[in-house]
């Protein structure tokens, strides 16, 4: 695949120290499992030069419950030497144990982090006190903004709303990753508080912007930044019809990415596809879509039209690479 033109991008507000196009990057692995550190490299410059002006490593997308400390720390060094002040590293892994979050904070305050993506507590299910007390020492733990990451699908609990509004007279609580689809709370804490919103779900980035959100963390724009640059600069600009464009034209990438298997899977999957990373192994208890669930990712790649810096013309998709998952050698909750 030819490389990508590197486009111009309208600069985020001064105030926001994270930037607006952000990607939630997966950590490509060999097939054996392992970190494929030169893929990590290719991919976030790959994100950059098509407009991503922030990149989350080790989140949810970058398997992080798999990843070691060690893993999660050198993403970090290594997103702040490929970025090159291009764009922000956000280090997003988190903790449900307080102290580990804590010290995660601290050693990647230290490899350079430009903030810190904290999710939610998850399987603890504590009372939204915990979840106060929890955010309130991973903020205070260092001087990285932080941005709150409320996801109840995954870690069993919302941040209610008034826990939001708590949270967010932290002095380093900048900003929340909605992923909870409550439009209606997302417009009540924008009216409150100060905090800079960012959508969580890829089928719902238009309509989040259009109530005021400041951007996204993007699972496909590991695949197709560009047009989540061309759909921000045009919301940015006023120009709904461009952003609309934009929205559909990614409808169907939407959805081959995040309906059938996990969207990391889906991604590493595509991502392989199309020579991107050099392996789609993701480490267990993640897996390669089985045959079915590849074909009908597949089924919804045939409905993508013109997608601006994607093409699919050279899309070689192999589904033997992709069946299982890996055991890595050193297990991801080593500290």
């Amino acid at each position: 695949m030819a490389p990508s033109t590197e486009i111009p991008s309208t600069p985020a507000p001064a105030e926001n120290p994270f930037g607006q196009v952000l990607v939630a990057l997966v950590t490509p692995f060999t097939a054996d499992g392992e970190v494929d550190w030169a893929s990590v490299e290719k991919l976030i410059d790959s994100v950059i030069v098509d407009g991503a002006d922030g990149i989350v490593v080790t989140g949810t997308t970058g398997e992080t419950s798999t990843l070691t400390d060690a893993e999660k720390v050198r993403l970090v060094e290594v997103g702040k030497s490929v970025a090159d002040g291009r764009a922000k590293i956000i280090t997003g892994g988190g903790s449900n144990e307080t102290a580990h979050a804590m010290q995660l904070a601290k050693q990647s305050e230290k490899a350079g982090a430009d903030g810190n993506l904290v999710v939610t507590p998850y399987y603890n299910k504590p009372t939204q006190a915990g979840v106060l007390t929890h955010f309130r020492m991973i903020a205070d733990a260092t001087d990285l903004p932080v941005i709150l990451y409320d996801i109840p699908g995954r870690t069993g609990i919302p941040i209610s709303y008034d826990t939001i509004l708590r949270a967010a007279k932290h002095p380093n609580i900048l900003a929340i990753k909605d992923a909870k689809g409550d439009f209606s709370e997302v417009s009540r804490v924008l009216n409150r508080t100060d905090l800079l919103y960012f959508s969580g779900d890829d089928s719902n980035v238009l309509p989040h912007l259009a109530i005021g959100a400041t951007g996204l963390i993007g699972v496909t724009n590991n695949i197709a930044a560009r047009p989540y640059r061309i759909m921000i600069d045009a919301v940015n600009a006023g120009d709904l019809a461009t952003a609309t464009a934009m929205h559909k034209a990614l409808e169907p990438l939407v959805r081959a990415t995040m309906t059938h298997v996990p969207g990391t899977v889906a991604v590493k999957y595509i991502l392989h596809g199309l020579g991107r990373i050099s392996s789609p192994r993701v480490r267990l208890p993640l897996v390669g879509p089985e045959e079915w669930e590849a074909a009908k990712i597949e089924d919804e790649i045939d409905l993508v039209r013109t997608i601006p810096g994607l093409s699919f013309t050279n899309f070689r998709p192999d589904r033997n690479a992709a069946a299982g998952g890996a055991l890595p050698k050193i297990p991801g909750t080593t500290r």
